[in-house]
């Protein structure tokens, strides 16, 4: 797998004379990984627009720059070029106090790489496929153990060992798992708490392989559903295919949004789905793009992305399911496979 970082340096430089500046100082690490192949907690890189660019870090990850197709350079000499007119920084990364230091003549821009990296080359939707296979496996390989007198805590660690076990550098993020009342709770953290008999349990969690983060929640039942059980279990269901099948290029953020939304309002429980249907994912958990009725701009294709609705009972429970899939022309191409059939354990 080789990764032309020079390539997504000269996509970045192309953007910027249509933002008036000659060049852009990254300063957040995950953007500096994507655009140098540097993962470190303090690295920047400034891309000119000629395409040029120079790398900065300090003594800790400077071995870690040899090798990489791009110049090190001192932090004098990046500051040096700071000082010119017409630089550009990233304004949701850098704090006001650096920002004063590093002087006022910096221009602020928005999410110049965010917006990059929302479409995936061919190495990166193949490290997403496999981050969400072992996603797949490992809730296969664990499911036998939910049952009744195991906890929410048992369950979430027993998942995130086994990630592990199949090749996962780690949790993409924090496990959740939501038994009974607790499924009410969209991002419930996992306690000592049981489960019990004739309850859904809502479990949300994924894989982080060579970077990159899988996402995917199902939803199971400890015994028979009740009628209302499988009753919101159907309608999230219904809404969650209507969403994967909105996921096209061309469409919009909010158009996908409404395709789940509208059967869940439809069926009266429109108070009880207020979070967004989903978002990117990649190098981050949650990135760009973000699907919800506020949000704003339209999909491209070979963008991965996460389908999640929900509906959440005070005090009963409630059911989501959410998958990964890349938007494809045709049909989207789904990463997370486990069934979307009510699981009755």
């Amino acid at each position: 797998m080789t990764i032309s970082y020079a390539h997504r340096r000269a996509r970045l430089a192309a953007l910027l004379p249509a933002h008036e500046v000659d060049a852009l100082l990254v300063t957040s690490t995950v953007n500096v990984r994507y655009l140098t192949g540097l993962t470190s907690s303090n690295a920047a890189v400034l891309v000119r627009a000629d395409g040029s660019a120079r790398l900065v870090t300090d003594n800790r990850y400077i071995e870690k720059t040899r090798g990489l197709d791009v110049e090190a350079a001192e932090a004098s000499d990046v500051a040096a070029a700071l000082a010119a007119p017409g630089v550009g920084i990233e304004a949701a990364h850098m704090s006001v106090a650096t920002y004063q230091r590093l002087g006022s003549g910096l221009v602020p821009l928005g999410p110049l790489v965010e917006g990059l990296r929302a479409v995936k080359d061919d190495d990166e939707l193949e490290l997403l496929r496999t981050a969400c296979a072992i996603t797949d496996q490992a809730f296969a390989d664990v499911l036998h153990t939910i049952g009744p007198g195991v906890t929410e805590r048992d369950v979430a660690r027993l998942l995130e060992a086994r990630m592990i076990e199949l090749g996962a550098a780690k949790p993409a993020f924090d496990t959740i798992v939501a038994a009974g009342e607790n499924g009410a709770i969209p991002h419930h953290a996992p306690t000592d708490r049981e489960l019990r008999s004739g309850e859904l349990v809502t479990i949300d969690f994924g894989a982080a392989y060579q970077g990159y983060h899988a996402d995917m929640t199902r939803t199971v039942c400890l015994g028979p559903p009740a009628g209302w059980q499988r009753d919101l279990y159907d309608l999230v269901a219904a809404a969650q295919r209507a969403g994967r099948h909105a996921v096209t290029p061309g469409a919009t953020a909010q158009e996908v949004d409404a395709a789940a939304r509208s059967l869940i309002a439809e069926a009266g429980h429109a108070d009880h789905f207020r979070h967004g249907l989903g978002h990117g994912v990649g190098l981050q958990i949650h990135e760009e793009p973000f699907l919800g009725p506020a949000r704003t701009g339209r999909l491209e294709d070979r963008v991965p992305i996460t389908v999640e609705p929900g509906i959440y009972l005070p005090g009963r429970g409630g059911v989501r399911i959410e998958d990964t899939l890349v938007t494809r022309q045709g049909e989207p191409e789904l990463f997370t496979k486990t069934t979307k059939e009510l699981l009755v354990l």
